[in-house]
């Protein structure tokens, strides 16, 4: 384990998996056997969607009979909560696993703490979600945008999922409420999977990745060249309004997702 102010380098066997902290706790890289599986760059990599994920409308939302205003960083909506930009506290660092924090605070109308976990193997790695209220209950979202390189050399990935339904897109690009039957991609969508979020990427001769997740909600973007992101989160976008989830002082919001890999040989979707 190496670490500093700006990152903190995690290690098992030949994986490698780099966080910077001060760029919101974000995993900067995963290296697999010296393979880079991410979008490099400072707003890529993988980054936690904590108090809220995606889009909330016009950057409202209501707590009883309170109603809040976001910061609307994705006119006309408040996008991918503040967790992402905020610098985040090293709280355990070791050889494959870390742990960091941050207080809630402005523009998140609600004090309260956040933690994320790192659990890194040869083979997987576990991320871990907890956000926490320090006395007034709030509704609270938390997921994470992972952006994939769409090519790690040879073919583009393919991407694999059975999801129960689609929820339809409105022009705003938000759910308009309505469930239909998933489509063909591109997307830029959230789906649903009452069994629990499982996504397979599959870099044709060179790896299998596989998203899993005990959350039933995930969106799927893959309009981009470059990259492809699967986001396994707590609620659909908006959620804070259409399906809150009350953080407790007894009851927090807890979500984990794990990757889970397999190397194939050239020719053979076979392990090595």
């Amino acid at each position: 384990m190496n670490s500093s102010q700006e990152s903190v380098r995690l290690a098992a066997g030949d994986v490698e998996l780099t966080v910077h902290p001060e760029n919101g706790c974000r995993i900067a890289s995963l290296r697999v056997g010296g393979t880079e599986l991410l979008r490099q760059g400072d707003r890529y990599g993988a980054f936690p969607m904590v108090p809220w994920c995606g889009r909330t409308r016009e950057g409202r939302f209501r707590n009883g009979g309170i109603v809040h205003r976001l910061p609307l960083n994705a006119p006309p909506h408040a996008i991918h909560g503040t967790g992402r930009d905020t610098a985040w506290h090293t709280a355990v660092a070791g050889a494959a696993e870390a742990a960091f924090t941050y207080d809630l605070t402005e523009p998140w109308p609600y004090k309260g703490k956040v933690t994320q976990t790192f659990a890194l193997t040869e083979d997987s790695l576990t991320v871990a979600l907890g956000v926490e209220t320090a006395e007034t209950s709030f509704p609270a979202q938390a997921g994470w945008h992972p952006w994939f390189l769409r090519n790690i050399g040879g073919e583009d990935v393919r991407i694999a999922f059975t999801p129960e339904w689609q929820e339809e897109r409105g022009d705003d690009h938000l759910p308009t409420g309505r469930r239909i039957a998933p489509e063909p991609g591109p997307w830029d969508d959230c789906f649903g999977m009452p069994a629990g979020v499982e996504v397979t990427l599959t870099w044709p001769e060179q790896l299998e990745l596989t998203v899993a997740s005990r959350t039933p909600w995930v969106v799927v973007y893959d309009e981009q060249d470059e990259a492809v992101c699967v986001e396994p989160q707590s609620g659909p976008p908006d959620g804070l309004n259409t399906r809150p989830q009350l953080v407790t002082l007894v009851d927090p919001l807890e979500i984990s997702t794990t990757w889970t890999w397999r190397r194939l040989d050239a020719g053979a979707d076979t392990a090595i």
